[in-house]
């Protein structure tokens, strides 16, 4: 495929394979970006920009619910190409083209929806005779880095809302998987989207990725990723508006009154979908005491279970991650907490690019297992005797993205909604759990700002305040 830039398709000599992490063969290639192509998709994104800021909000609105029904329209496509560039299992393929449709429908609600608030400026000495009320103009330029784990509905997330608020938006994305970025851009452009309102520069991150973050042309960076590269994006962006979706090590707190095998389910689903390459994926598993051999005995059948292999075949259960070296790095950690003196319940071996779903238990929170972000197919389920210890675990991390807990007393939820220090809180069910019209993102070291079409729309825009002197 080629990308897409001030207007047109553009194909370079040197080129980026697209491997099918399953069996490594090379599906498609893209051009390799350079620092040139991004100058060009900025100067071309900057008139984008001054067409976008004149479109109606109606006419936003009916692009972006044109190019949802196209989706709609080709959600097998867009699902096979999620599960051959990015290795999670068909139905998960599907299931995010049918989110993506669901994100750009509600990006195009929030198109009509932008409007400021009046100013009782009679309210304020010296007020009397004024007038005020405020306005939501658009950002200008957008620039949307997304990651490979989700890469049409992470993308969806950053494109829609941009188009909505009025703005041009740069895409960035991730090196591995740029194909469903790639035919979402030529989806939104059948729908109608202006030729100069979208660019899509495919390359390494490494190379452009600063040349792109840095140029004061660019008034908005939205990104998701590690919490490193995020950490730089910031140090190189100036002065611009930012949001980072990082990363996390998700826990789950099993109270001793919780139902084991609704908790046991939730942890199955929640830690093991993508191969457990989410960043809100289940990884810190407290568990009571009480009934903590309990809850490994429910957990452990549901893990077994689970079956690896290609995954586009409907019975598989779990594809590959997305590079061998990932799975080597989760198998150095888990054998690194075995070695520490953790318990290897489940799991434990690699083939290839293949990491066996695993739980390893009697971590203690210091292991890299633990303190760290994993993201990779295993579960740290480490003790804890009371919910005072259990909320202190949960907070003893640089992260905060997402949390959960199982239990069926009011006072031990609503402690947990109340300490817990993370962005989104869920009760009886695992972390993993997005509705994709919520307000969505971190605290710590997982980030700042919110996702969500309508709080994204927010991120996107400035507001300007307009004063009238009225006289007496």
């Amino acid at each position: 495929m080629q990308m897409y830039i001030a207007g047109r398709w553009v194909d370079k000599s040197q080129k980026i394979d697209v491997v099918n992490p399953y069996d490594g063969s090379v599906i498609d290639t893209v051009p390799k970006g350079d620092k040139q192509d991004v100058d060009a998709a900025i100067a071309s994104a900057v008139r984008g920009a001054t067409v976008m800021a004149k479109m109606p909000g109606y006419d936003r609105f009916l692009i972006l619910r044109k190019a949802a029904d196209l989706m709609n329209e080709r959600l097998e496509e867009f699902g096979r190409t999620i599960t051959l560039e990015e290795g999670k299992v068909i139905a998960e393929g599907r299931f995010e083209a049918s989110r993506g449709v669901q994100t750009l429908l509600t990006s195009a609600e929030e198109a009509k929806r932008i409007h400021g608030e009046t100013i009782p400026f009679d309210g304020a000495p010296g007020g009397a005779g004024r007038f005020g009320f405020t306005m939501r103009v658009p950002c200008g330029v957008v620039a949307a880095i997304s990651p490979f784990n989700f890469p049409l509905n992470l993308v969806c997330h950053k494109v829609g809302p941009a188009i909505a608020a009025g703005n041009a938006v740069i895409i960035k994305p991730a090196t591995d998987t740029p194909l469903s970025a790639l035919k979402l851009t030529a989806l939104l452009l059948e729908a109608g989207l202006p030729p100069e309102a979208i660019q899509c520069v495919t390359g390494a991150g490494s190379e452009i990725g600063d040349a792109l973050c840095s140029d004061s042309r660019v008034r908005k960076i939205t990104f998701t990723g590690s919490r490193d590269v995020g950490e730089h994006i910031c140090h190189v962006a100036g002065l611009k508006k930012v949001t980072m979706e990082l990363g996390s090590n998700a826990p789950v707190i099993v109270m001793p009154d919780a139902d084991l095998n609704k908790a046991a389910d939730a942890v199955a689903a929640t830690g093991y979908s993508n191969a457990g390459q989410t960043c809100i994926s289940a990884q810190r598993i407290l568990t009571n005491n009480k009934i903590y051999g309990d809850f490994l005995d429910a957990l452990r059948p549901k893990v077994e279970v689970m079956t690896t292999g290609n995954p586009l075949d409907e019975k598989v259960k779990m594809g590959p991650m997305i590079r061998e070296k990932d799975a080597v790095r989760v198998g150095e950690w888990v054998e690194e907490a075995v070695r520490s003196g953790a318990r290897l319940v489940t799991g434990g071996e690699r083939h290839g690019t293949f990491y066996q779903p695993t739980v390893v238990a009697d971590v203690k929170p210091e292991m890299r297992i633990s303190c760290d972000e994993l993201f990779g197919p295993a579960v740290a389920v480490t003790r804890f005797d009371d919910i005072d210890q259990a909320i202190a675990l949960a907070n003893d991390t640089i992260y905060g993205l997402s949390a959960a807990i199982f239990t069926q007393n009011l006072d031990w939820a609503m402690k947990f909604a109340r300490e817990v220090y993370s962005g989104n809180l869920m009760i009886n069910w695992g972390p993993q759990w997005r509705a994709d019209l919520m307000p969505y993102g971190g605290v710590k070291d997982s980030g700042m700002g919110k996702e969500g079409p309508r709080y994204a729309v927010e991120e996107m825009t400035e507001l300007k305040l307009v004063c009238f002197n009225l006289g007496n």
